[in-house]
């Protein structure tokens, strides 16, 4: 579930137009940090999802919907 929640995570970035750095600020998080958690290199704490949902305007309880939705869809694959 941490791939997809990435995934969304990274796509959305994409979507509003979003350096690293810009999220990054916005969240109050390293770039580093958020190159990790896109990449998949660090699976987030939860204080590092909920800051990153907020920063890119994502409830949290859709984001995990949509992570889950997904994840369900590629176990059956």
């Amino acid at each position: 579930m941490c791939s997809h929640v990435a995934r969304l995570f990274r796509e959305e970035r994409q979507r509003q137009n979003l350096s690293l750095n810009a999220l990054a600020a916005r969240a109050g998080l390293s770039r580093q940090m958020v190159t990790f958690v896109e990449k998949e290199e660090r699976n987030p704490s939860l204080d590092t999802v909920l800051r990153l949902s907020s920063a890119l305007g994502i409830k949290f309880e859709e984001l995990l919907k949509q992570a889950r939705r997904a994840s369900t869809v590629s176990k059956r694959k």
